[in-house]
């Protein structure tokens, strides 16, 4: 039987000890954080209006894109998502908006802001209603629900987002806005 003279607690008491501290090393190995924050996957969220600032949520996640935003919006007449992503696109990220062909003859429409700026903006003629309210960022944040792109939807309207760290549904997404755009058509300055 091995000696335990090394040890002035004891067999029992220097094994619980050294169990312990095998425990708090995994413990705290599994709280580090990588060393480029950027891959790490972020949490799923949601939220709800009206009065949950929804677009709070979608100004951060446009904010913090870095090479793609890609767009699909059945109703957008929100000034600060627009700016939000005119402000994107000068920073060097590529955006490109579908819109819903209801979004030409919209009075409160941002179409026109975007087009000025010169984003890639397309009118979605495919089908009787383009009722997609879409964001992807750089290939794998997605943003969906019914929240539309506009001030009702903040303020008045019972609405949800979802946002997604998920590269795989985010894929899904971006095939199906390729699909659309494709089909659609450059929005002309009014």
């Amino acid at each position: 039987m091995a000696q335990w003279r090394f040890f002035p607690l004891g067999r029992v008491k220097a094994l619980s000890l050294l169990a312990l501290l095998i425990v708090a090393l995994f413990g705290v190995l599994a709280t580090q954080t990588p060393a480029n924050a950027e891959t790490a996957m972020k949490q799923p969220q949601v939220c709800f209006s009206p009065e949950g600032h929804c677009s709070t949520y979608i100004l951060d996640e446009i904010a913090a894109a870095h090479h793609t935003i890609r767009v699909q919006a059945y109703s957008f007449t929100s000034h600060d998502i627009a700016d939000a992503l005119i402000e994107a696109s000068r920073r060097g990220v590529d955006v490109a908006v579908i819109v819903d062909k209801s979004q030409t003859s919209e009075r409160y429409s941002v179409l026109n802001d975007l087009s000025n700026a010169h984003l890639q903006v397309y009118v979605d003629y495919c089908c009787a209603i383009a009722h997609n309210k879409v964001i992807i960022i750089d290939e794998h944040r997605l943003l969906t629900g019914s929240y539309n792109f506009t001030k009702a939807a903040e303020s008045k309207n019972a609405e949800n987002l979802l946002i997604l760290d998920d590269a795989i549904l985010a894929k899904s997404y971006l095939a199906n806005w390729n699909m659309h755009r494709s089909g659609a058509e450059r929005f002309a300055l009014r």
